[in-house]
């Protein structure tokens, strides 16, 4: 084996080594719809988050409980003074004896001698007190006995962690709409491709067998040029449904939360599902509007608008808070605290502290007032939400309505469609029909078909809009 063949050969082993090994990075999944939802849910990026956000809530739930339960800090200080202070005392505060100013002067020539020499005036005697260092170890224990505020944010709580659990309950129904919408135009793409591919091969026959027709001198070259153009304009359209089924594949993977480079087989196929959901019955129901989860999103936003203006109100009444000292106290003039003989001073103080709000030149009373305007926003908020949602239901149903019978007209569109092209196609062969005949009726089955297919995802994602608005109960048992 020569040089060159070598290397060709080990650069293609590596090629092979580097694809196996992202190929089997690579992973395959397969789902139902249903499945896909479940999986969705789970996985989906915006889910998780949305997750998170109830967790975060959960912990302030607790955040604030803990703020009205016994709170306890320690702490401990060191004192080194690298010059101690002077004091200054009247001479005149001593007697005269001589004993009492043998004292003071043999104090003062001590602290001449253990630092820069200190120059007092005239009738005063320079005296440091205390040792040059000390520590204080001290533990506290603190209890808020009342504050309004407390007792307001306690009733918040539940408020506060049912807005996050309906804001995951948004997201969830948000992102079971965007999964379903795209597993069905993944179907939709499949069948789109499946179509067109049999209709090229159809159509390329017919394109052959009309060609040899042509050059046997028994049809015009118009018959053939005429088949061409429909057969380009297939070819083409094959190809659009192609890229659009790549692309129909990765927004699935986006919708589920997984890279798009991995795999997803799909175990149910578009008509099925468009059976499955066509349910006349959903019509009749009747869920109260508290159910949807906006107006509950709304209803959220007025409860916590209405917490505010109690806590501004709150913060007007007294606070009261007490606590407990207990600590230790050593001095030296050296570093002896680790020491077995160094003495400590032990220290507890028990205190009450009442704080009474009494006058705060109007502010308090503006930022209640405040609070309350905008409580009078959230309630209207709250009234529009509730006729919006009549409004989105009502519109929803006709929706739906609209679809199922818009998808009972295509079956019946395509089935005569197909008996229209199969009678000119017999009739063109026979020379009975003209191209133009053939083609339009060919353009017109392809018309019926993807018309049949988009009908059935129209009722699926119909469907599933106004399941959204109407019923969001299995989510508020997951929550």
């Amino acid at each position: 084996m020569n040089k060159t063949n070598s290397t060709i050969l080990i650069l293609l082993l590596g090629y092979l080594t580097t694809f196996a090994q992202v190929n089997d990075s690579l992973k395959t999944y397969s789902f139902s719809l249903q499945e896909a939802i479940e999986f969705g849910i789970e996985n989906n990026y915006r889910s998780q988050i949305a997750q998170k956000d109830v967790d975060i809530a959960l912990q302030q739930k607790w955040e604030i409980i803990a703020q009205g339960l016994p709170q306890i800090n320690g702490s401990v200080d060191y004192q080194n003074y690298l010059k101690q202070p002077v004091t200054l005392l009247p001479a005149a505060a001593f007697d005269n004896t001589q004993s009492t100013i043998d004292i003071v002067q043999d104090y003062f020539e001590n602290v001449q001698r253990n630092d820069v020499p200190v120059d007092s005036p005239e009738g005063f005697i320079p005296v440091r007190f205390g040792t040059r260092q000390s520590m204080n170890a001290t533990a506290t224990w603190n209890q808020l006995i009342f504050d309004g505020s407390y007792i307001v944010g306690i009733q918040s709580v539940k408020t506060l962690l049912q807005i996050s659990k309906n804001a995951k309950t948004k997201t969830d129904l948000e992102i079971k709409k965007a999964i379903i919408n795209a597993y069905g135009n993944v179907l939709l793409a499949e069948e789109s491709v499946e179509i067109f591919e049999k209709n090229v091969n159809t159509l390329q026959k017919n394109y052959d067998d009309t060609k040899k027709i042509y050059e046997n001198g028994l049809t015009e070259q118009e018959a053939v040029e005429q088949l061409e153009i429909t057969l380009l304009g297939l070819k083409t359209d094959l190809s659009r449904s192609k890229r659009m089924r790549d692309i129909a594949y990765e927004m699935l993977n986006l919708s589920l939360g997984i890279p798009v480079e991995d795999k997803v087989i799909l175990t149910n196929d578009l008509d099925e599902l468009a059976m499955k959901y066509y349910d006349l019955s959903l019509l009749q129901d009747e869920i109260p509007v508290e159910e949807n989860i906006d107006y509950r999103i709304a209803k959220n936003s007025a409860e916590s608008a209405e917490i505010q203006v109690k806590l501004q109100k709150a913060k007007a009444l007294p606070t009261l808070t007490g606590f407990v000292n207990y600590g230790y106290q050593g001095y030296s003039d050296k570093f002896t605290f680790l020491n077995s003989e160094q003495e400590y001073f032990g220290q507890s103080i028990l205190g009450v502290s009442l704080n009474i709000p009494i006058f705060s030149s109007g502010m308090r009373s503006s930022r209640t007032k405040q609070r309350e305007i905008e409580y009078e926003q959230a309630m209207l908020d709250l009234e529009q939400t509730e006729n919006e949602v009549k409004r989105q239901i009502n519109m929803a149903k006709s929706e739906y309505e609209f679809n199922l019978e818009n998808y009972q007209n295509a079956i019946r569109n395509l089935d005569l469609a197909e008996r229209i092209e199969n009678k000119n196609q017999v009739k063109f062969f026979e020379g009975i029909a003209s191209s133009f005949e053939l083609s339009e009726a060919q353009r017109q089955l392809y018309s019926a078909q993807q018309n049949y297919l988009r009908s059935m995802l129209d009722v699926i994602t119909a469907k599933v809009e106004l399941e959204n608005l109407l019923d969001t109960r299995t989510y508020n048992d997951e929550n």
